[in-house]
């Protein structure tokens, strides 16, 4: 298990979160990058991203989890929580490295015609790559010692083992394989040393290559906002090797309780998402060591962390196993102030949206962590909706949508005429009161309005999805929950989606509003 570390990070190299000054940002998924790879990486492109938000005067870049994706493509599932997603590691620079040739690269079959991220091109060709990068890479003393530092055992073990079972959930495994042992492990570690050190290899090339995109950044005053999922998957190396003592398990280690958000507007069944809940009395008896590690390993790597799915740090919503839908799930309590009582000093944006009740807005009091805000709930006729510039202070951070919304444009085209008649009128009726000239006219013109109303909202930070910068339609809508499809998290851009005009635009917001 995770020891407790420190949240003693080290010197930053961007200044803190400083709630009393304003900044702006682009959420900007690592994945959806322009590459010549399928995928966006952590090579040449990034570093052009970068000079992009540097010219248009932006503070934070937003990014996904950095973990391996899982079912369904997810970043929000996957095998191991502290581990890194090979996937985005640029195959050009290890070509550079002398690890692979361009050739190689490009003869391997690394995307369709599509335009989206093709995961089983990525799973099937690209870490077939990797292995012959592997196969000639010189074991420096540096690698050496990143190995026996022994950070990424736990995931290196689990997924040598998962790749000889040809990639099955773990449940899946030979008997002998499936029920973890402390003998099990040494003698797999015994047997499958080169393996192993493939995982683990992909792992260094993986923060090489991060460091150095992080650090290119922040030498151009741009903080690095990541992201870190409340749960984890149930074919992951946490519920293999320690599922009876971080989740709700019976003695075959099935979970029995599973976890999702219940029915609302949006939703008559809620969202069963399925993944393992944790047992928090567990947890607690050694202080929360294991959240304590991994929120401290995530700020290693990223200047500010935004976790999700707050309010399941108070209660979360837990349903029983073998159910079809969210319908029947229950209310449980979560660790509330206990689990962050020594982290109110952290650069943490908690993600505080869905049912949020008495207990969460006593929690986030508590904290002091900003909030986010969506623009486009906030506009339904209701005066006091929470989402709504008007009605809420500085301390939060002001989206037009996130990750799992619909596009903006894609949402306001989907309005019925009464709908769109109310949401336009209440976009002037909040323009108004910031002295924005509003433009209604299509929907088009709507996002860039609401664009404007983010970065002069009170918020202290305002993040823009870049595909509503872009002003795109459902085409561009990045993940759909509940669902598994391969349009979610697939979406990419292409180079000239990053216009010197559209650098302008935003240098003249940022100018214009102070951030």
């Amino acid at each position: 298990m995770y020891e407790r570390e420190s949240y003693k990070t080290g010197k930053k190299d961007v200044e803190r979160m400083n709630k009393t000054k304003r900044y702006a940002g682009i959420l900007m998924p690592i994945s959806a990058l322009p590459s010549d790879e399928g995928i966006g990486t952590l090579g040449r492109y990034a570093f052009e991203f970068v000079d992009f938000l540097k010219a248009a005067e932006q503070k934070v870049w937003q990014v996904l989890p950095l973990n391996p994706t899982s079912y369904g493509d997810s970043p929000y599932q996957s095998c191991c929580a502290n581990a890194l997603n090979y996937y985005l590691i640029d195959l050009a620079e290890l070509a550079k490295a002398g690890l692979l040739k361009i050739s190689e690269i490009a003869e391997a079959e690394l995307k369709d015609d599509s335009g989206r991220v093709d995961y089983f091109l990525q799973f099937k060709n690209k870490v077939a790559l990797l292995k012959l990068a592997f196969e000639r890479f010189e074991r420096s003393e540096e690698f050496a010692a990143f190995v026996n530092e022994g950070k990424y055992d736990d995931f290196c073990l689990f997924m040598s083992i998962k790749a000889h079972c040809d990639y099955v959930a773990w449940d899946k495994w030979p008997q002998e394989l499936k029920n973890y042992s402390p003998q099990l492990e040494e003698s797999w570690r015994n047997e499958h040393r080169e393996e192993i050190l493939f995982w683990q290899f992909t792992q260094y090339m993986f923060l090489k290559q991060w460091k150095k995109l992080k650090a290119y950044a922040n030498a151009a005053g741009i903080a690095v906002m990541g992201d870190i999922p409340l749960y984890i998957a149930y074919d992951s190396v946490e519920m293999w090797k320690y599922g009876d003592k971080m989740f709700k398990v019976d003695e075959q280690r099935k979970p029995y309780l599973v976890a999702g958000v219940p029915p609302d507007a949006f939703s008559d069944d809620g969202q069963l998402w399925g993944n393992p809940v944790y047992d928090w009395e567990k947890m607690k008896k050694d202080g929360f060591g294991w959240w304590n590690a991994r929120i401290a390993d995530c700020l290693q790597l990223v200047d500010i962390l935004r976790i999700d799915h707050f309010r399941g740090f108070d209660r979360y919503y837990e349903i029983p196993f073998g159910e079809e839908t969210a319908r029947n799930g229950a209310w449980a309590e979560g660790p509330s102030k206990a689990l962050f009582e020594d982290k109110l000093e952290l650069d943490i944006v908690a993600e505080d949206l869905g049912v949020i009740d008495d207990g969460v807005r006593e929690l986030m009091k508590f904290v002091g962590y900003p909030g986010m805000k969506i623009l486009e709930f906030a506009f339904d006729g209701n005066p006091d909706n929470e989402h709504k510039p008007s009605c809420y202070s500085e301390n939060f951070v002001c989206y037009t949508g996130t990750h799992d919304n619909m596009p903006l444009k894609a949402y306001i085209d989907d309005l019925n005429e009464d709908a769109r008649e109310t949401y336009a009128k209440d976009l002037e009726n909040e323009c108004k009161l910031l002295k924005i000239d509003p433009k209604t006219d299509c929907a088009e013109s709507m996002c860039d309005t609401e664009v404007e109303l983010a970065y002069a909202s009170k918020a202290f930070m305002a993040i823009i999805p870049f595909w509503d910068l872009l002003a795109l339609g459902v085409e561009a809508r990045f993940n759909l929950p509940s669902t598994v499809s391969r349009l979610n998290w697939s979406t990419r851009f292409e180079k000239d989606d990053f216009s010197p005009e559209m650098a302008r635009r935003l240098k003249g917001l940022v100018k214009k509003y102070g951030r």
